[in-house]
């Protein structure tokens, strides 16, 4: 059954966004997981602090509750040329499925057009669709090569994702210079050497 969407508030941003996630039940499972890390969730610095985590990972989340074809939204114009198209530095920020801490960098796209070109717009947002989920960078840049060649059709579509991961600044390695590169190939820029290079060329 569809759950009724309502109007959610993020405080100190003036952000509003619509959710149909049940932030009544999220919040006392904060309040459970404050208390058996050992803090007192009564106490007044983490007294609302429960509805807050819930209403922010409901925005942290949202990816899951879009649609690729709401996203696109027919952005959909006919090609003029076959020219590659670049779009890069599409700032992200995502969750990392293993241990639920942040990971965000930058995505850069190319591709080249058969018949239909993207609006430039619209690929921030399918970016932001898939970041906006529980991810590994690997999984991420293959989801949003897949979407862009689902949807536009084109000769060959490459994502490159530059990204930082708290998970590997805050804990284990501990090491806070290191950066990940993960990239996702279809068409011709997986068979033909010069095309992706020319794309590589291009972001860098």
């Amino acid at each position: 059954m569809d759950r009724e969407k309502r109007l959610v508030e993020l405080e100190d941003t003036g952000l509003r966004f619509e959710t149909e996630l049940d932030l009544g039940s999220l919040a006392p499972l904060v309040e459970a997981w404050l208390a058996g890390i050992g803090e007192d969730p009564g106490r007044e610095g983490l007294r609302d602090t429960p509805g807050r985590v819930a209403r922010a990972w409901a925005f942290l989340t949202r990816g899951y509750r879009q649609r690729l074809e709401e996203v696109v939204n027919d952005a959909l114009f006919d090609a003029e040329g076959s020219e590659m198209v670049v779009v890069k530095g599409i700032e992200f920020y995502s969750m990392c499925e293993h241990h639920l801490l942040p990971f965000f960098g930058q995505v850069h796209i190319g591709y080249i057009p058969k018949k239909k070109v993207l609006g430039l717009s619209k690929f921030a947002r399918i970016v932001e669709m898939f970041s906006r989920r529980l991810q590994i960078q690997e999984r991420l840049a293959t989801q949003i090569a897949e979407a862009i060649e689902r949807v536009v059709e084109p000769e060959g579509v490459a994502v490159v994702i530059e990204g930082v991961h708290l998970c590997m600044m805050m804990r284990g390695v501990e090491k806070q210079h290191s950066s990940a590169v993960t990239s996702a190939m279809r068409g011709v820029f997986k068979t033909n050497a010069k095309t992706r290079e020319e794309f590589l060329s291009l972001i860098r």
